[in-house]
């Protein structure tokens, strides 16, 4: 099925743009969320993706977040330098260096996650349960979609 047409494409109206606007804005959200904590943004990502095991290494991290390495690396070294993150050697692979919450930076995850949760129910204010639920559900059909794709297609998704 085709959703969209080459004649009278227009990029505002493509879910990509409306995806970048709205991570955007949220991001926008999430930095007021966590302004005075003494961290950003990203590091708050950083933290939350280590929280949840979504990431237990830097090139985990990099290929989440689609983030630069060496921008990576410096946002792991200050979180390090906060005492808030701790790098360790793998003991499957010594070469391998993992990365783990120190209890310093569970406590500043817990501490902010009630701002973080109402800037996340502000954003979806207009939208009833069902429809927050729904979004939610789109969402990861669509990360699973181009996932998949992706894998097929022999790239990283």
């Amino acid at each position: 099925m085709q959703h969209y047409r080459t004649e009278g494409f227009k990029a505002r109206s493509s879910v990509g743009y409306l995806l970048k606007r709205a991570h955007a804005l949220m991001v926008d959200q999430l930095e007021a969320a966590v302004a005075g904590s003494d961290i950003t943004a990203t590091q708050w990502v950083v933290l939350m993706h280590l929280r949840d095991g979504l990431a237990i290494n830097a090139a985990d991290l990099c290929l989440q977040l689609r983030h630069d390495s060496g921008a990576l690396t410096r946002v792991i070294d200050q979180l390090e330098a906060r005492g808030l993150v701790q790098r360790e050697r793998s003991r499957e692979d010594r070469r391998a260096v993992q990365l783990r919450l120190t209890e310093a930076g569970t406590e500043t995850v817990a501490s902010l996650v009630p701002s973080v949760v109402d800037k996340l129910n502000f954003a979806l204010r207009e939208f009833s349960r069902a429809e927050a639920a729904e979004l939610s559900r789109l969402l990861s059909k669509l990360i699973a979609s181009v996932d998949a794709s992706g894998a097929k297609s022999g790239q990283a998704a």
